[in-house]
């Protein structure tokens, strides 16, 4: 299946790009997808743990399930000042 992901902030500066299209496996779950992400960009790995992210502008857990044309965004730490 494919997911669309989109990334914002400090995200998307550490990947030059705005967004990619991904390919997983059937029953991927969100979760997943962040160890891919992991993998593909070593900037992902200083995060503790996975950060907030969205399935089609909702909120879900890390062990929601996508489904093939999900869009998914994982929300960067903010700093405010």
């Amino acid at each position: 299946m494919r997911v669309q992901i989109l990334y914002f902030a400090a995200f998307r500066d550490a990947v030059a790009r705005e967004y990619q299209t991904e390919e997983l496996a059937e029953h991927a779950t969100v979760a997943d997808l962040w160890e891919t992400l992991v993998r593909q960009f070593p900037f992902f790995a200083r995060f503790p743990a996975m950060p907030p992210a969205a399935v089609n502008r909702e909120y879900v857990p890390a062990s929601t399930a996508l489904n093939d044309g999900d869009e998914v965004a994982f929300l960067p730490p903010v700093a405010g000042g």
